[in-house]
Formats: structure tokens, sequence, C-alpha cells
């Protein structure tokens, strides 16, 4: 079974990770040879990732590598990179596809070209979607979604809330709206790279995590500005955010403004995410939306107590109503700081118990457990 990955990205997205997971569950736990995966890079983003694809097939859809040329930075920026990438792939994809007939395609990101392609052309290859939240449609974006919708052969959603969303949308039939996992934990890997060294100057530190890009989504100004109030009760305690974008100089211009310098820490994107998790307090994520969230997931993993936004998309269902972790209003500066100094004011059972419950979740984005549901759905 030869099956087609696409998914072009634009920066160290957790996306990416969940793509290479999800081939190497195919070749490590399929029956020997009955699975032939094969990634499709659009412009080159994907010669930027050799150190983690090693083993992998990718196939090539330009002549020069392009990807460092494109726009990103804002939105219109990202908009325009991924209107470039469906110019120019348009034509090479379409050829491909007829030329290799894969038994399947699995879209992953810029899903407009595959659902563009499948509906002007008749491919033998069967078209697979991937969510990563739900689609933001206007009436003429929704149009053209269930128009093209009509060739699409399953879609996979990362969470529950997701796929309910997207079933009361009506842009697919029930039948082909499937839950599937992203594959985050690599468990041996993960306790590997948890005992590797963290920075001397963060050694016997306490401090706060949080990881993504630097971005509105992410809502770290909220984080920021919380902290402040969090440092006035515990004047040692630190704040580390993991993680690059655009929006690093006006996250910087906050911190000295909050005379916050020698307490939070933008430490920009690094490889090895887990020795920070597991040398960490707590884990706190003030992103206004996430799908699933994939720290959440491996800081539940560490047994890390997690506080996070209830924004009624991931996080919100991974802490299911703060069983599992702390959940605090969304976009809300005092509600996170209260869950804070719950957390701090918890008795020792309670925290455990929450620790627990998030553990047993999280098992649910390993790679195995991906794997077996994902294979069910290409037998379908």
């Amino acid at each position: 079974m030869k099956l087609f990955y696409w998914s072009p990205f634009l920066s160290n997205i957790a996306t990416v990770d969940a793509v290479i997971n999800s081939i190497n569950s195919l070749k490590r736990y399929g029956n020997k040879n009955k699975y032939k995966p094969f990634i499709v890079d659009s412009s080159g983003e994907w010669q930027e990732k050799l150190d983690k694809v090693s083993g992998i097939n990718i196939i090539k859809l330009y002549n020069k590598n392009y990807y460092k040329f494109l726009p990103r930075g804002n939105f219109l920026k990202s908009r325009l990179s991924q209107l470039i990438i469906f110019i120019l792939n348009f034509n090479v994809l379409r050829k491909l596809l007829l030329k290799e007939k894969p038994d399947f395609l699995v879209a992953h990101l810029v899903v407009s070209l595959p659902l563009v392609l499948f509906f002007f052309f008749k491919f033998e290859t069967k078209l697979i979607i991937r969510i990563s939240g739900t689609p933001k449609l206007n009436k003429v974006r929704r149009f053209f979604w269930t128009l093209f919708s009509k060739n699409v052969h399953i879609v996979t959603c990362p969470t529950q809330s997701t796929l309910q969303k997207l079933t009361k949308l009506k842009i697919f039939s029930k039948e082909k709206i499937k839950l599937l996992y992203d594959p985050i934990l690599k468990v041996n890997s993960i306790n590997i790279k948890k005992r590797e060294k963290i920075e001397n100057r963060f050694l016997n530190t306490n401090y706060i995590l949080s990881i993504g890009r630097l971005t509105k989504q992410k809502n770290f100004f909220l984080l920021i500005s919380a902290f402040k109030e969090i440092s006035q009760k515990y004047p040692n305690l630190k704040l580390i955010i993991l993680g690059e974008g655009d929006e690093r100089k006006k996250l910087e211009k906050l911190i000295e403004d909050l005379n916050l310098s020698g307490s939070v820490f933008l430490e920009g994107y690094k490889k090895n995410i887990f020795n920070y998790l597991n040398n960490c307090e707590c884990y706190i994520s003030s992103s206004l939306y996430e799908d699933p969230g994939f720290s959440l997931i491996e800081s539940g993993f560490l047994n890390k107590p997690v506080i996070a936004a209830d924004s009624n998309t991931g996080p919100s269902e991974i802490l299911n109503n703060s069983k599992n972790g702390f959940l605090f209003r969304n976009n809300d500066k005092t509600s996170l700081v209260d869950q804070y100094f719950k957390l701090k004011n918890s008795n020792t059972k309670d925290v455990i118990n929450k620790k627990i419950n998030l553990k047993k979740f999280s098992k649910n984005f390993s790679v195995f457990r991906h794997f077996k549901n994902f294979e069910k759905i290409l037998s379908n």
C-alpha cells in the first residue's frame, strides 16, 4: 500500500513531528512491506528536516529549492506563501498522482491544493484530509469546502471536540469523519531526551515552562503579564518560554516594561524540549486555541501539572473539566493567576490524582496507538 504525505510547512510546528511519527509507525508496526509511505516535498521544506527523516523516502516536486525564499512572519505573508505553493505545485502534484497512483494522499497542511485537484481531476488515489482545528469559514469558503468535499475519502480529526464541531458544519458526511489522535509520544526517545542536561543557568532553578511559536495564537502576552503578578508572591520563580516567532520583539519589550528581564527568558527554538519539561515546576498553556496541544500531552506523560486556557479546543478536552489539570478562563489574566495559586495551595493528593489522570489520557497519543487506529481507517 503506497501512501503519499503532503504537508508543506513554513516554520517549526508540531505537525512536522506528527507526520514523521505517523510514517515511522507504519514502517515499524505494519506487516513487512505492507506500507510504503513517502513525503512529498513541495518547496524544499523537508530538506530542513533531514536529521529527522532518515530512512523515509522523499519525493521532490521542484528543480530548485525555494523554501527559504518564501514570505513568512505574519498572516498575510503566510497566506502569500501558501498561494505560491499552490500555484507552483498544482501541475507537478497532478502529474505525480497520475503517474505514481498512490493508494492514499494524506494531506496535513495547505489542503486547498489537494481539494481542488481531486475536484477537477480523476485519480485512482483516495484523499485523506487531516484537520488541525475547525476551519474558519465564511459563506464563500464554506460553499467551496462543501463543493470540494465530495471527493474526499476520509477526514481525520485530532480531538473529539474538533470532530463534533466539524460534524455540526455538515461539510462532510458523518461516515467520512474519523477521530485520529496524533502520534505525539515516542516513549523510548522521550525517556532518553528528558535526562539531557539543561543549561547551567537554569539548574536548581524553580521555573514555569511554556512552549510554542511566538505568535498571537499562543497568547504569551497574557502569560507574561500574569507572571508579573505571580512573581510578586514568588520572587525567585522564573518563566521560560521555548519557541520562535514574529512577536519576539514585542514580547521582549513587554518583559522590559514589566521589569522582568531577570525572571522571564525567551529561549528560542530547542530541538530537545523534554529536559526542560522534566525539570519544570509546571507547564502553562496560554493559547487562545490548540488542536490538540502537543506540549500538554508531553507534560502529562512526564508527570507535570498542567495549567491551560479553557478554549473549547484541545486543552479543554485534554484537561477534562480540570480533572486532569487546571483550566482557566480563556484570555483571562486574573483567572490564570488564580489557577496557579490554586495549584500551589492544593493538597498533594489532589495534584497527584490530576497528574495520574492526565498521564492515562496522554497514552491515547502514543505512536503505537496512532498506528492501530490509522490502520483501521486505511482498511475501510
